[in-house]
């Protein structure tokens, strides 16, 4: 059978732990078989950035800008505890982080749904798509730690030189101190995205923040996204789809309470959070896909949780692993499929979509990772527990 051919590369950007052993796996058994696979190669595995300073995840997103596509694996991001593991130069900053300081954006995450998952919040019944900024906030911060008798202050100067300041604290004991920041241009694009992306889809979309107690810094937010939402009304009205603005803790208990259906927007670190909560009562944090959509449509795939830790060190001493892959799978089939609608290539986004259909109808057939298993109620079928490697068979089986 002749390999459906790409016009243009992929940005690949690798990853760590069990999840790169994913990556190779899926690659090997899912992917190059079928497809004269065409990717410019970053290694972003923790040891090659602390070789290359951490230059390698600014050229990955460079890259992703000339090419327009990328898909990434799960990275580490170093703590105390992986600087002494991998003996680090330094405790690098997080990889996600630098990438969509770099591209600017929003995060769009969907669960993925099955036959057969049923959410941990029953009255669930429709997709919670999360939309969390990706610039700025916590993930671009200066911190640094004070002693006894210091002071911090936030001091800004202006173009002809005038400072003003405004002091932070005043430390009786050590403590800590962090200065952050956002930007309208970049909250404006974020704005866009999230309304667009609700009028396109005809869904209603809630966006939440704490502005009552961070009165300027969310309430920068919610002032643009209700300037913004005035060049979408008529959209939203024309659909019978609306927009609400409330706090954050509010909207956490509207989403639990409502039916799902709905586009959700939080900030950078709320995004963080939020996504993984929503992805676990869907079902798994491997079943949610995730793609960051800059303003100027570059697009970044990944899987939205972590390396897998634990199972990579099973796998290290030769046990056997039921390590869930479904989501980065789906990095993979949402760049092949946005490459081949970018480059005209149709081939390419119809075999993206059957490996999509391939993997959730190995679930719904009863074939699955071990996570699943606890959440599969489906009549006539009785659930298989396969390793992480059987599993991928399982579904190349059905493509």
């Amino acid at each position: 059978m002749a390999k459906i051919q790409m016009k243009t590369p992929l940005v690949e950007m690798d990853g760590d732990e069990m999840t790169r052993i994913l990556w190779q796996e899926i690659k090997d058994i899912l992917l190059t078989p079928y497809i004269d696979l065409k990717t410019e190669y970053y290694d972003l595995g923790l040891p090659h950035r602390d070789e290359t300073d951490d230059r390698v995840t600014v050229d990955s997103a460079e890259a992703t800008k000339r090419l327009g596509v990328a898909v990434k694996c799960a990275t580490i991001t170093p703590n105390v505890q992986r600087m002494s593991e991998y003996r680090l130069k330094k405790m690098w900053k997080s990889p996600n982080g630098t990438i969509r300081r770099i591209l600017d954006g929003t995060v769009f995450r969907a669960p993925i749904l099955c036959e057969g998952i049923v959410p941990y919040i029953p009255g669930w019944k429709q997709p919670i798509v999360l939309a969390r900024h990706a610039y700025g906030d916590v993930y671009s911060a200066v911190d640094e730690e004070l002693e006894a008798g210091e002071k911090a202050y936030l001091v800004i100067e202006n173009e002809k030189g005038e400072v003003r300041r405004k002091l932070i604290h005043a430390f009786d004991g050590a403590g800590v101190v962090q200065g952050m920041h956002n930007t309208d241009a970049s909250i404006r694009s974020f704005a866009h995205s999230c309304f667009r992306y609700a009028a396109e889809n005809g869904i209603p979309m809630i966006f939440s923040t704490k502005d009552t107690i961070s009165k300027q810094y969310d309430g920068r937010f919610k002032k643009i996204f209700e300037e913004i939402y005035e060049e979408y009304r008529a959209q939203f009205e024309e659909k019978g789809i609306w927009y609400l603005y409330t706090l954050i803790d509010d909207a956490v208990a509207r989403v639990v309470r409502s039916e799902g259906g709905l586009l959700w927007a939080c900030k950078n670190y709320d995004g963080d959070v939020m996504s993984d909560m929503v992805a676990t009562a869907y079902g798994s944090l491997g079943m949610m896909s995730s793609v960051l959509v800059s303003p100027d449509g570059k697009y970044e795939y990944e899987a939205a949780h972590g390396t897998v830790t634990r199972h990579y060190y099973k796998h290290l001493k030769g046990e056997e692993t039921s390590t869930n892959s479904v989501a980065t799978i789906f990095a993979w089939t949402g760049a092949l499929k946005k490459r081949g609608e970018l480059d005209a290539t149709p081939e390419l986004v119809a075999f993206a979509e059957k490996l999509e259909n391939a993997t959730k109808a190995t679930i719904e057939a009863g074939e699955m990772t071990g996570d699943l298993i606890p959440l599969f109620h489906r009549e006539g079928v009785t659930p298989k527990k396969l390793n992480s490697e059987e599993f991928l068979r399982a579904i190349a089986a059905r493509l």
